[in-house]
């Protein structure tokens, strides 16, 4: 596997050696220095140039960086939907390498740099031969940091939360699998997940990154809740569904709790015991049962 200078080296040489690139810049974790290196960290990479549409049409450029084991053209998947892509202005290819290397590139024209550069925090400049990218201050990763909630919005997502565990709980008794998984994993965790982002942020005066996805929470929450956030992925087996399930609101009720406390928020908790009434009520109603209640 080529190391990071290897690869950096590879990027701003071709660079170098083609008119029709300008100014080369990174994004991404590769410059945040809270983010410890790893080899799958991705090299985000934007070659300013002085047109597009040449690099769209003959690919094989892209040959330069090495072999490619996969790519995709996220721009172009996007307008084969519908969507309306400034092909002249910006475009982009993902790229992964059988060394196992990869690069998210853009090739974008200097009229587009110049709305954009530098927008981002974690923004390094790598070459510039027309001395176009202006001066920017030293890479950060605060524009990843965790939003402090305002209380309407600690209040929707535990409304949202609770409201939501009843299509859950309809999904597993109408022995619908992929609906209820689907309402537990895309919606009710998104909003576990939320709090869980708070909670971290709050001990850290919001001045910290979960990580996309909350790839850090293992990182930044105690063993004890790490241990119970790990229980709320269970398997088909419906017991078990329902096992995560009351471990998932254990841990929100835990984690809302602290949230309000510390920023003299309103934790509803007739909404928390309502719905944990429902729910043990649902987990043992008959399959073939004419009434709720």
């Amino acid at each position: 596997m080529r190391t990071e200078q290897e690869m950096l080296n590879t990027i701003i040489n071709i660079a170098k050696n083609d008119e029709r690139i300008r100014a080369v810049y990174m994004n991404g974790s590769r410059i945040n220095p809270r983010v410890p290196k790893d080899i799958f960290q991705d090299y985000d990479i934007v070659y300013v140039v002085t047109e597009t549409s040449s690099f769209i049409k003959d690919k094989r450029w892209l040959n330069l960086f090495g072999d490619v084991l996969i790519m995709q053209e996220p721009d172009k998947n996007e307008q084969s939907q519908g969507s309306v892509i400034n092909f002249p202005c910006s475009y982009g290819y993902l790229m992964l390498f059988t060394d196992g290397n990869r690069i998210d590139l853009h090739v974008e024209t200097r009229e587009y740099m110049q709305e954009s550069y530098g927008h981002e925090n974690l923004t390094l400049p790598l070459l510039d031969k027309d001395h176009i990218l202006s001066s920017i201050p030293s890479p950060t990763d605060t524009d990843y940091h965790v939003e402090k909630p305002t209380e309407f919005m600690f209040t929707e997502c535990c409304n949202d939360f609770w409201w939501n565990l009843q299509n859950v709980a309809k999904g597993i008794w109408r022995d619908e699998l992929p609906y209820a998984k689907g309402m537990f994993e895309c919606v009710v965790r998104s909003r576990l997940d939320e709090m869980v982002s708070w909670w971290i942020g709050s001990q850290h005066n919001f001045e910290i990154s979960v990580g996309k996805m909350g790839k850090y929470f293992k990182k930044h929450l105690p063993k004890e809740y790490w241990e119970i956030y790990k229980k709320s992925y269970e398997d088909d087996n419906y017991d078990n569904f329902w096992n995560s399930i009351f471990v998932t609101c254990e841990l929100f009720r835990c984690l809302g709790k602290d949230v309000a406390r510390k920023l003299l928020f309103t934790y509803h908790i007739a909404e928390d015991r309502n719905m944990m009434s429902y729910l043990t009520h649902v987990r043992h109603l008959p399959f073939d049962a004419k009434n709720i209640y």
